[in-house]
């Protein structure tokens, strides 16, 4: 059975599906792709490279024949692997770049050994255009703001409330100078999957969770809506004891690399004294990163941090627990208005 769906539909549909069929290439996958996808490529880098050449520059039909014959290698070889883990009969969704040739083909051949599969029509594509059209458009308005200086435990509250979400986690950054100790960050266009993937599973009416955020964090970019929604949400300013802030600090921190060390003091050097500066490479060389993030705290992060002009509640972290509590009964009563 195969059946072409529009996006509207395919998405409907998806959480159904046993198995969601990437058929690019891996390159392009990498990049981005819809959330939970698996890579089962069509042509590999190489060989879609190489298609796209000479169906350009020598002949269409040369390039569609000898792209057959790649794409029946490689299904080739995924078979057995689909096989092993998905029964015959399973759902399948699939699609490629633009709903051509490469998700076409894949879907044919599963769907004659009896599996049952979805093929998005206009591919990834299309996709995307729902993507950024659901962020432009985003139905969600209300939102609690969790802001505070570094360190105040906002991340760790949002990990226990519901519903929330956690830019600084998609981004896979901590939205600071040293905020890229995570590793490599997504694609802008990975993170508006991953990020539209949340949203559309939260009830537009609810309340949401959310840490206040500069438009960039990293190379990710929050999208504007978003943006705009947040500043205009319910802003809960966080506060904790200096001691329980280095503590957090040091959890992210406790490996972090000279190089990288190096690194993110050069960033902040030009708003720092070289004094501070002097200090915080002196503590760092004796291997006293509790002192390191104490002057880095005081001395650059509680500076350059604008507290907001409007602020409608203060809560200290001091206590996790009463944190929570007083988050959760805040919702309950914003959420009955």
């Amino acid at each position: 059975m195969l059946i072409e769906l529009e996006i509207d539909a395919f998405i409907f549909q998806k959480s159904a599906f046993d198995l969601l069929i990437d058929a690019r290439s891996p390159k392009e996958f990498c990049e981005s792709h819809i959330p939970n996808a698996q890579n089962f490529y069509a042509l590999n880098d190489a060989e879609h490279q190489e298609i796209g050449t000479l169906y350009k520059q020598v002949s269409r039909n040369d390039a569609k024949i000898l792209g057959a014959r790649y794409i029946c290698q490689n299904v080739a070889s995924h078979l057995e692997r689909i096989a092993k883990e998905y029964k015959i009969g399973s759902k399948i969704g699939i699609y490629c770049a633009r709903g051509g040739l490469r998700s076409s083909s894949i879907a044919i051949i599963l769907s004659h050994i009896g599996y049952q599969v979805y093929r998005l029509q206009g591919g990834y594509k299309q996709y995307r255009f729902h993507v950024l059209t659901y962020l432009e458009n985003l139905p969600h308005h209300r939102f609690i703001v969790l802001g505070g200086n570094t360190g105040c435990g906002k991340s760790e509250l949002l990990q226990s409330l519901k519903p929330s979400i956690d830019l600084e986690k998609l981004a896979n950054h901590l939205g600071s100078s040293f905020g890229n100790i995570k590793g490599a960050q997504p694609s802008q266009k990975a993170f508006e999957n991953s990020l539209c993937e949340i949203l559309s599973k939260i009830d537009p009416s609810a309340t949401i969770f959310i840490e206040a955020e500069s438009k960039r964090m990293g190379k990710c970019i929050v999208p504007a809506l978003l943006h705009e929604r947040m500043s205009q949400g319910y802003r809960v300013e966080i506060t904790a004891p200096l001691t329980q802030r280095v503590e957090r600090i040091l959890k992210d921190y406790h490996d972090i690399t000279p190089l990288f060390f190096d690194q993110s003091m050069q960033m902040i050097a030009p708003y720092i004294k070289k004094s501070v500066k002097e200090e915080v490479i002196s503590a760092y060389e004796k291997g006293n990163l509790a002192e390191v993030a104490k002057i880095l705290l005081i001395e650059y992060y509680d500076l350059v941090y604008k507290k907001p002009r409007h602020i409608d509640i203060t809560l200290d972290n001091a206590d996790e627990r009463a944190t929570l509590d007083a988050l959760e009964a805040l919702h309950v009563k914003l959420s009955t208005f």
